[in-house]
């Protein structure tokens, strides 16, 4: 795949699980083929959202080949590296490379909070050993390691890293990103409340959350600006608003399963520790998405 095959709307989907919390493949079919049919550009397995943490080596190779198996070539197909040492995620990522992975989204080395040195030489590291292009997930936030732009500006040299998942809740990072290293990435906005504001100042892609729930809105935003289209895009946007906040959240992968039991395309079927949403906050959520559902946008043909 090329830098600029890296662009557009590419989900970071789902794991979907059993009643009993094993994989349901079935599910999972469904769900990857109806994303694509949707109009994404892409799919990304096993990231943070698909409760990359809790499935197991053999488990993430398993979510990969069906993503696989069902993209047949339409669209890329990228597993995330999330491990917790560079030895085992060259490992994954050679794996993965075997199982038919057309890219890899690579994480910090998990559990341990890396300085820049270390960061850089994680990265350098999967790089080389890598045959297949390499998405860097910066989210600081979350993780606590910041690849900055001059950190970037450092690894332009690795030919494999070819795109970025900027996920710091900074916007101006795009520009930052741009004046640094120009267009040797293709940008991709990780925060979905953030999307459009970073697809303004240059961000060629979208690694969404609650395109999960509502892909055919979520690619009409990316390709309405794009396209130039803004006022369009911004009328849909704010009606997308309320549900794109959930993705801000410790609890996005519950939020947004919740979100998918809800318009039929998924189960709140979550992986212990964490526990579907109960209370209050489980009904503000059911709340917004009747008022979003109600309220739902026609679409530009």
């Amino acid at each position: 795949m090329t830098i600029r095959a890296w662009q557009g709307v590419y989900p970071a989907v789902t794991t979907k699980f059993r009643s009993d919390l094993r994989l349901d493949v079935a599910a999972m079919e469904k769900h990857f083929a109806w994303q694509i049919e949707s109009g994404v550009d892409g799919l990304i397995v096993c990231g943070s959202l698909g409760e990359n943490s809790v499935l197991a080596g053999d488990e993430k190779l398993e979510v990969l080949r069906i993503a696989v198996r069902v993209s047949a070539r339409r669209v890329p197909v990228l597993q995330t590296i999330a491990e917790g040492s560079t030895a085992e995620g060259i490992a994954l990522s050679e794996r993965s490379a075997r199982e038919g992975a057309d890219g890899f989204m690579v994480l910090p080395g998990m559990r341990y909070v890396s300085d820049r040195r270390e960061t850089i030489a994680h990265y350098r590291a999967i790089a080389q050993a890598s045959a297949k292009p390499i998405m860097v997930y910066n989210n600081p936030v979350a993780y606590g390691v910041d690849v900055t732009p001059d950190m970037f500006g450092e690894l332009a040299d690795e030919k494999a890293i070819v795109a970025i998942k900027e996920s710091s809740d900074d916007v101006r990072r795009v520009t930052d990103i741009i004046n640094r290293t120009r267009d040797r990435y293709a940008i991709f906005c990780g925060v979905d409340d953030l999307a459009m504001e970073a697809m303004l100042m240059g961000a060629r892609g979208w690694v969404a959350g609650l395109v999960n729930a509502f892909p055919r809105e979520t690619v009409a935003i990316h390709r309405l600006i794009m396209g130039g289209k803004i006022e369009e895009a911004r009328r849909i946007y704010r009606w997308f608003a309320p549900l794109l906040h959930l993705d801000v959240s410790r609890k996005l992968v519950q939020n947004i399963k919740l979100v998918e039991s809800i318009v039929g395309v998924g189960t709140e079927a979550v992986r212990p520790p964490r526990l579907a949403l109960v209370g209050q906050e489980r009904e503000e959520i059911i709340a917004i998405v009747k008022q979003a559902l109600a309220t739902r946008p026609v679409l530009p043909a």
